[in-house]
């Protein structure tokens, strides 16, 4: 069975196509710029990239172009479109419906009804899921949504303290994201350590970044809330927030609540402490110069995620490991450091010398430490490729 995994933008298609009788990984591609007169298709199979520059105007066309080039009968790896079993989504929030859902237009109405809560994610899924069951009706479509890994979350980590018939009626809740990379992480460690029942802290980092607590290979904690734009500080997205402030941005500045809210989620965060990038690298390299705005940005990232990092250590009673992924979390050493500084007395050093030289999976704790630390690279994709397939096989 071939599973195609979409991750979309709102002008961007990118995907991988998996054999899934091995899991094996057949080709990566995708289009950017949709809607441009110009848009890049690429793909690559077997070491082989290929490039064209097209008119796509929309994601339809984009999909379209890509099993053509995946049925090129030089560069391509299919012979035709029809081996493709199902689309599989990474898809972010569908409030009622979670978990992995074949989609539906209820499921796509669902969706709809949480696009103020993730207007960055969910309005390009449901544009692209739109256009592609209409126009490529054979081929089953599969949202894997990311709070499904946090299902398992118990009542007292998953409410916030407001009145009942919100959470019942209006779904406000703590949601959880990044479900995919938490889910490989938690499944990976227990093939790293060869062990089912295991304490794992997670650290997503990146420019979307959040932490999660799992117990035996199910979440039972999560820094992110209701929608995407909470937690810990994201590239350009708030984190964690006093609803109370509103007001008074909203009287002081002039601006309506739908413009505050939309600057909470663009040009906040990082990006919105630095007043230059959301970019860590970039802020390490102004914060080396001596901007102290760029240094700032950093030491806010840094004390928070260390902040919810010792509220799951508590959580879980301690940790067997605490694993870094994501772009920041697989590469930004000088981060991974100052989050583990001065938690020995917590039973956490990290190991200076691997911290420095990582490669792939690595293990970067002392041998002193009683919590291992590692860094992990997450196969998103892999993961959303095996509940799609999962879910088309019990059809």
């Amino acid at each position: 069975m071939k599973i195609l995994v979409a991750n979309l933008g709102s002008t961007s298609f990118k995907y991988r196509l998996f054999d899934m009788d091995t899991e094996q990984q057949l080709a990566r591609g995708g289009v950017e710029r949709i809607g441009a007169e110009q848009s890049n298709c690429f793909v690559e199979t077997g070491g082989n990239k290929t490039e064209l520059i097209l008119q796509v105007p929309d994601h339809s066309v984009a999909v379209r172009k890509c099993l053509e080039q995946l049925t090129d009968p030089e560069h391509g790896c299919l012979a035709e479109a029809g081996e493709v079993a199902a689309i599989g989504f990474k898809a972010v929030h569908g409030g009622r419906y979670s978990g992995v859902q074949k989609v539906t237009h209820e499921v796509l109405d669902a969706m709809e009804e949480m696009s103020g809560v993730a207007p960055a994610h969910n309005p390009p899924y449901i544009s692209a899921m739109r256009q592609l069951a209409e126009k490529l009706p054979d081929i089953p479509l599969v949202a894997a949504f990311e709070t499904g890994y946090h299902q398992t979350i118990p009542p007292r980590n998953r409410n916030y303290a407001i009145p009942r018939e919100w959470a019942e009626q209006f779904y406000v809740k703590k949601w959880g994201f990044h479900g995919a990379s938490h889910r490989y992480i938690a499944g990976r460690m227990g093939q790293i350590l060869n062990r089912r029942n295991l304490r794992i802290i997670s650290c997503h980092l990146g420019g979307s970044s959040s932490l999660c607590a799992s117990l035996d290979g199910r979440s039972v904690a999560t820094t992110m809330g209701m929608s995407p734009q909470s937690g810990l500080p994201h590239n350009n997205r708030v984190g964690d927030f006093d609803p109370f402030a509103l007001p008074v941005i909203i009287k002081k500045s002039g601006l309506t609540l739908e413009k505050v809210l939309a600057r909470l989620a663009s040009d906040s965060g990082l990006a919105g402490v630095s007043g230059t990038s959301g970019d860590c690298r970039d802020l390490e390299q102004s914060a080396a110069a001596g901007n102290e705005d760029a240094q700032l940005g950093l030491d806010i990232f840094i004390s928070e995620t260390r902040r919810h990092l010792g509220g799951l250590l508590v959580e879980l009673g301690g940790a067997d490991a605490i694993v870094f992924t994501g772009g920041i979390g697989e590469n930004g050493k000088e981060i991974r450091k100052s989050i583990c500084a001065n938690l020995s007395a917590l039973g956490v050093e990290l190991c200076d010398s691997a911290n420095s030289t990582v490669d792939g999976e690595t293990r970067i704790s002392s041998e002193q430490s009683n919590v291992q630390i590692w860094v992990v690279p997450a196969n998103e994709e892999i993961v959303v490729a095996r509940q799609t397939k999962a879910l088309v096989e019990g059809e």
